[in-house]
């Protein structure tokens, strides 16, 4: 019995021992992309003269730290050849417009020349259909006990519509996108509806609904289903090589990440009662 009991003793010290050891794992790098976030939005009821982009490359896996890109030359134009030009507030990645024009259904292309590549991208500005209600089921849910909101709209007919879906909670850090398209419910009302099961009274949810067009709706398709629901955001570093619409013009086969989009978005915040 003494010698099975030592026999078990030793096997659990050498079990510990072999856990405490530092295992190095070599992780594969790769040259640093550039990231560009020109998530154009246009607010109902609002001029939609500021705009921002954001430059910055990827870094490694363990780095707390995302690089920035300063001193490139950014700007926008339409189809009338009007330049919008993008002014980098120093030293920080973040180039700004304040004299921008949106106009639905209008084309514009962005150009990126960084470190002496240029960039480019063409897309078109799409309209969303307004938030007309909100609703708050409190019987929600698989259990049917949880608090559900949905924001409603009414599709317009005889027009493919895509539609991204933005759901901040004040009970979470992170947000929730998730996308959409009138193949099903096209010409009728229809609607947006949050995901989280945790929802109590006095909780605030903002609810933000984009008009997209088919190319983001597929690439935002792609990129929701590897993050994740409850991913930081669209418009941040993607945790996988998701080729957008903005190309090098230098070299094709070094494209950047990210992706040129115009949309015409409406906001709406519910209080839980």
């Amino acid at each position: 019995m003494k010698k099975a009991t030592l026999l078990i003793v030793l096997f659990i010290s050498i079990f510990v021992t072999s856990c405490e050891e530092v295992v190095d794992v070599d992780l594969d790098t790769a040259p640093p992309k550039l990231v560009i976030e020109a998530a154009i939005n246009w607010q109902k009821g609002t001029t939609g003269n500021q705009q921002t982009i954001k430059l910055s490359t990827t870094t490694g896996y363990f780095e707390n730290v995302i690089p920035t890109v300063s001193g490139a030359t950014v700007f926008i134009q339409n189809s009338q050849n009007e330049h919008f030009n993008f002014t980098e507030i120093p030293k920080t990645g973040r180039y700004v417009c304040t004299n921008f024009k949106p106009v639905i259904d209008e084309t514009y292309i962005l150009t990126v020349i960084s470190n002496g590549i240029t960039y480019n991208a063409t897309e078109m500005m799409k309209p969303v259909a307004p938030i007309t209600r909100i609703e708050q089921n409190d019987e929600g849910g698989i259990t049917g006990d949880e608090i559900e909101v949905r924001a409603f709209y009414n599709d317009p007919p005889d027009v493919d519509n895509f539609y991204l879906y933005k759901y901040v909670y004040s009970n979470k850090i992170t947000s929730t996108y998730y996308v959409s398209e009138d193949k099903f419910f096209q010409g009728n009302e229809y609607f947006s509806s949050s995901d989280d099961d945790d929802l109590k009274i006095g909780d605030e949810v903002e609810i933000t609904h984009y008009g997209i067009s088919k190319q983001y709706y597929n690439y935002m398709s792609i990129l929701v289903s590897i993050a994740g629901n409850n991913s930081g955001g669209p418009f941040q570093s993607p945790p996988a090589t998701v080729k957008g619409n903005i190309m090098n013009i230098t070299n094709k086969e070094n494209y950047p990440l990210g992706y040129f989009s115009l949309s015409e978005i409406d906001i709406k915040k519910h209080k839980i009662q």
